[in-house]
């Protein structure tokens, strides 16, 4: 797939970088360009994680950005399997823009990898970009992946790690951060998976525990509105996005309910309540505390 046949690549020099990436002391010497940089009124979020993520991970990560919806936020990621394509996915979806940093150079015979060459196009045909350090034929290689990294931390003003080893390329991302000042968010993970000891350690040395979309609204600076987060449960039931199983299940939570009071009383399976129950907590709509699943009405 030549996903780019028609777009120019643009050689971009060190005073037609992104504000915060002309603040380093060690700018790449010039960035290749597909696409359009936002603006420097955005605020640019990093968000790195796992490519061998768990289900907890790729929750996290559509969550948090799906409740950033509407905000000037550019999503900065690397567009590798696993987190990193989810958390550009997921700003698409909700549109918010996304600018990829690929470990590889721009020309489609190279560009990394190469599984996500639609995913690239989706991103600038949305009014994104595609950014490298490297020359557009340069292929992708273990030296190109630190570079890449400095550069997406260097983007941003702040990085999130939604799951990460102890030792990985999450984690030398998270460094680079920390190397030019910018601020560190992690999602905290169980002690029981591997997946989460990096973002796990990163909170133990000073990054700020993210559990929920606000935490990322207000350490990237934004004064959230006493209505976040706060809906009524006619707006709910006459959303048209909701599914009838959806609606179903708010209608029954006028008050708190267990899983298997809901299966009971709707007679649906396990896996039929657990799917409808994972879309609902997504969009923010639910949430599951000791046993019980409330609304947030």
């Amino acid at each position: 797939m030549n996903f780019h046949r028609t777009m120019t690549i643009q050689r971009l020099t060190p005073s037609q970088y992104p504000f915060l990436l002309r603040q380093i002391e060690k700018q790449p010497k010039f960035l290749n360009l597909i696409g359009q940089l936002p603006l420097d009124s955005y605020k640019f979020l990093c968000v790195i994680g796992s490519r061998t993520h768990s289900s907890y991970g790729l929750n996290a990560c559509k969550k948090i950005i799906s409740g950033l919806r509407g905000y000037p936020i550019v999503i900065v990621s690397g567009m590798a399997i696993g987190i990193d394509s989810i958390a550009h996915e997921t700003a698409l979806e909700v549109g918010l823009k996304t600018i990829a940093v690929p470990g590889s150079g721009l020309d489609d015979e190279v560009l990394y990898p190469p599984s996500k060459k639609p995913l690239a196009k989706k991103i600038v045909d949305a009014g994104g970009a595609l950014l490298s350090p490297f020359e557009n034929n340069c292929s992708v290689a273990k030296w190109t992946f630190p570079i890449r990294n400095q550069i997406m931390a260097a983007l941003s003003n702040a990085v999130l790690v939604i799951e990460a080893r102890k030792k990985s390329g999450t984690i030398i991302t998270a460094d680079a951060a920390g190397n030019c000042g910018r601020n560190m968010l992690a999602v905290p993970g169980s002690i029981f998976s591997n997946l989460s000891q990096g973002a796990n350690r990163l909170i133990r040395e000073g990054a700020t525990a993210i559990t929920s979309s606000s935490d990322v609204l207000e350490a990237l600076g934004f004064e959230l509105p006493e209505s976040y987060g706060i809906h009524s449960k006619d707006v709910f039931l006459h959303d048209s996005s909701l599914s009838v199983n959806e609606r179903r299940i708010l209608e029954y939570l006028e008050t708190p309910r267990m899983r298997d009071d809901l299966m009971r009383e709707l007679k649906m399976s396990a896996s039929e309540l657990n799917s409808v129950l994972v879309e609902l907590e997504l969009k923010d709509i639910i949430f599951e505390e000791d046993g019980y699943i409330l609304c947030q009405y």
